[in-house]
């Protein structure tokens, strides 16, 4: 049987109206086990718009062989935690064609990792992404800063910079010492209530970064930054095994 959807809730900055009293509304947490309780918009999206979501993957040393345990989708009025190891295989190969639709953008912090795993475990081809990791550096370039290669800027350094959110994200760290203490993390069921808010943490910023982001990326820098983000999840098939 599956859980019960609403199980939390989580303060998520939304694309809103500026004269709004209401920076962060409210939105629920969705447990996902079942196909039956994706959002419509994923599952079947407009053929008249582009959707935008938030997306990411949570699991053990996550790659191509490392386990995926939680896929996170961030939509604007809830946050949906698909439970990989309660729904399993049935449960993400429902999520397929939307992962690989053109008409839903994916917009993720740094794909590669999510998108070798999704390849290599699922057969899923991660498709119409926009990774904030390259989207930084297009426009630190645009704005007269020259990153070097190998510059990239992590999640919580992109969540601290004022033009996007201006937050510590303190927790990460946190997680990351449990994650080096025990590699099963992930794996536990039920998911704890640190588990869950984390999960949610690493997408519930990712629609307000891309609109900020959006409204900086220059014509020719969209360009790259859609041809860079299609390479950067096909960048393992060129990779030795």
């Amino acid at each position: 049987m599956a859980s019960d959807p609403l199980l939390n809730l989580a303060k998520v900055p939304l694309p809103i109206d500026p004269d709004s009293k209401s920076e962060f509304p409210v939105v629920p947490i969705h447990i996902v086990t079942h196909a039956s309780q994706l959002p419509p918009e994923f599952i079947d999206p407009p053929v008249d718009r582009q959707v935008v979501i938030g997306f990411d993957c949570e699991g053990i040393d996550l790659c191509r062989h490392g386990a995926l345990c939680v896929m996170q989708l961030a939509l604007p009025n809830a946050v949906y935690l698909v439970d990989a190891i309660e729904g399993g295989e049935l449960l993400i190969q429902a999520c397929k064609p939307a992962l690989e639709s053109t008409n839903i953008m994916k917009v993720i912090h740094d794909c590669k990792r999510d998108s070798e795993a999704l390849h290599f475990q699922y057969g899923i081809k991660l498709n119409n992404v926009f990774d904030t990791q390259i989207a930084y550096s297009l426009i630190e370039e645009e704005e007269g800063r020259k990153p070097s290669l190998n510059d990239h800027i992590s999640f919580v350094g992109l969540l601290a910079d004022p033009r996007y959110c201006g937050i510590s994200y303190l927790e990460k760290e946190e997680v990351r010492v449990l994650l080096r203490q025990d590699p099963e993390f992930w794996t536990y069921r039920p998911m704890s209530e640190m588990m869950i808010r984390a999960a949610a943490d690493d997408v519930r910023f990712l629609l307000s970064i891309y609109h900020s982001m959006m409204e900086r990326l220059n014509k020719k820098s969209l360009w790259h930054l859609a041809l860079r983000s299609s390479l950067y999840c096909r960048c393992f098939l060129h990779q030795r095994q």
